[in-house]
């Protein structure tokens, strides 16, 4: 089997409209359904569920208190249009760090599962997300563990990256299968 990758210069926002044309591409070619985004103010979560209209599309924000104890950065607006086109908005715990962040801020200890998320980020900090989306959406219970589903997620703000996941719960972490990239930043 031979397909394409495409890389993009370096990661950024602007590549979000070409990121959400490929993996909406890929999905109709392969027959996935099922689709995560990584949306942090919920700006991408709000385009994506203009172009997956009639998809399972799950967006996953930053946990409340992210960057200000007791804020959610979702804004109002995007998470109307995203549950008028009919996308779920998962708000939960990150998966790749949760508590362990704590021990990092108070003690500056890097447990076991923060060094699972830096070692992903040699590849990409938007690999890292595609990851920890598909955990966070199949511990909810709100996409299939036994198919693929595409993930997109970005550096910062925006989309930069897609992969298309065998997504396994937080507790089967390593029967996680990376399936395919079908884009990212150098």
């Amino acid at each position: 089997m031979k397909e394409s990758i495409v890389y993009f210069e370096r990661p950024g926002k602007e590549w979000t409209d070409e990121v959400l044309r490929i993996s909406k591409e890929y999905a109709e070619t392969h027959g996935i359904k099922d689709i995560i985004v990584a949306s942090t103010t919920g700006e991408t979560g709000a385009r994506a569920s203009e172009i997956f209209k009639g998809y399972n599309l799950i967006v996953v924000t930053h946990v409340a208190g992210f960057r200000e104890p007791g804020q959610v950065e979702l804004l109002d607006e995007y998470r109307r249009k995203i549950e008028e086109n009919g996308g779920k908005i998962l708000t939960t715990t990150h998966a790749l760090s949760g508590v362990e962040r704590s021990l990092r801020k108070k003690f500056g200890l890097i447990g076991p599962v923060e060094l699972i998320a830096n070692a992903l980020r040699l590849f990409g900090e938007g690999t890292k997300v595609c990851v920890e989306i598909a955990v966070m959406a199949a511990d909810a219970g709100l996409i299939p563990v036994d198919k693929e589903v595409i993930c997109i997620a970005g550096t910062g703000r925006g989309a930069d990256t897609a992969m298309v996941l065998k997504p396994a719960h937080s507790s089967n972490f390593f029967d996680l299968r990376v399936r395919k990239i079908l884009c990212k930043p150098l």
